[in-house]
């Protein structure tokens, strides 16, 4: 069977795989509907992370709906799982667009499907926002026509943070990388090496690893016989928790300063008690956060979901968070743009003047050269108890 002949049956399983996600999540409103559509993981050991992205969509779409909708349209989300596959990602958004006709994108977790739509996107001219995934050429991808936008950390500068925490938390020296083998991976060995560069430090060593490695032990060695007293590790959930699992293996104490890829799914509970040492990077927590907007939306997201009790229920909150505002800003461009032209949008995008969000309060928040909304002044540092989320407070 030809490549060609298979696309269509993996269109059509992607598509009975989410048929529960949409009708649960947002109802259909027929031909008065403007749909928007989202590609991400809602299967696999990052399945929480779809479960919060959608979550956050609702949200948002519901006040955007009790408002009237958009350009006199209700919003419909229309949702696709990728299975964290990048081949499977490019099939869901062609499928999306040209069959479901949505006049927007949002992407998921991770940065190798968000990475293989970005072509796409740019050659349909049509909007794609991304909410979780932080590789950096994602937004910073070349194309002479850009039509790619995000609300989510930027490995760039996400890197930068992490060695500024390891060095005032740690007091670090000679720092390890521990990253995973693929696209996101090689954005943030960039990005760590250019940082460290800047401080007129090195790194003792970079190690790589794969999503279905079970034993990094080897690669922890040659980090730890040459002298790490702190390891950035890049990866998520599953892989992430057998770093830390190897390294109980090893007996080897050493602080863990990571990026937000434990935060998708089950790591705590993959990683077991140990995982709690692990520090990693967020945009958003609802603990700790007196904002009244903060306080608003958990109890919306109570009323809509029974099953959020307390704010342990809400885990991973970045990604409620990050799609909340995404979808705000991109209704708000749609808006701007007057029309579901493409190439409209993207200039509504630039014309956003400013939106009070869950993360902040937005000003300018997208121009022709800078296609990201958050800085690294909107990160924290959090850690995992007991299954929840927590902020650190130094």
């Amino acid at each position: 069977m030809s490549a060609a002949s298979r696309i269509p049956q993996i269109a059509r399983r992607l598509l009975l795989a989410a048929t529960a996600v949409t009708v649960v999540s947002i109802p259909a409103f027929a031909q008065d509907t403007m749909k928007l559509g989202l590609v991400a993981a809602m299967s696999g050991q990052s399945a929480k992370s779809g479960e919060a992205i959608v979550r956050g969509m609702s949200i948002a779409i519901d006040e955007i709906n009790a408002k009237g909708g958009v350009l006199g349209k209700k919003v419909e989300l229309v949702v696709r799982d990728d299975e964290s596959n990048p081949a499977k990602g490019v099939v869901a958004a062609r499928e999306l667009v040209q069959r479901e006709g949505v006049v927007g994108l949002f992407g998921g977790l991770d940065t190798p499907v968000s990475m293989a739509i970005v072509p796409f996107a740019n050659q349909a001219k049509v909007p794609f926002m991304g909410v979780w995934a932080a590789g950096t050429p994602i937004t910073r991808n070349g194309a002479a026509e850009n039509y790619v936008f995000r609300v989510s950390a930027v490995d760039v500068l996400v890197d930068k943070a992490l060695l500024a925490y390891a060095v005032k938390k740690y007091n670090a020296k000679k720092p390890g990388m521990i990253l995973i083998n693929n696209s996101w991976g090689e954005s943030n060995e960039k990005g760590l090496k250019v940082a460290l560069e800047e401080k007129g430090m090195a790194s003792v060593g970079i190690e790589k690893f794969q999503d279905a490695d079970v034993d990094v032990v080897p690669q922890l060695t040659r980090l730890k016989e040459a002298g790490a007293d702190v390891l950035f590790m890049v990866a998520n959930v599953a892989p992430s928790s057998q770093v830390v699992k190897s390294l109980d293996r090893m007996g080897w104490d050493v602080p863990i300063v990571s990026h937000w890829g434990p935060a998708g799914g089950r790591f705590s509970e993959l990683a077991g008690p140990s995982g709690a040492k692990v520090h990693f990077i967020q945009t958003f927590s609802f603990n700790g956060n007196p904002s009244p907007k903060a306080k608003d939306i958990f109890a919306k997201l109570q009323a809509k979901y029974p099953e959020i009790k307390t704010l342990a229920d809400v885990t991973p909150a970045v990604g409620i968070a990050n799609s909340y505002d995404a979808m705000h800003l991109m209704t708000l461009a749609i808006g701007k743009a007057g029309s579901t032209d493409g190439s409209k949008i993207r200039e509504g995008f630039y014309a956003i003047d400013k939106y009070d969000g869950l993360i902040k309060s937005y000003a300018k928040p997208f121009t022709p050269a800078n296609h990201d909304a958050l800085s690294s002044e909107d990160y924290i540092f959090t850690y995992f108890k007991e299954g929840q989320i927590l902020p650190l407070t130094n």
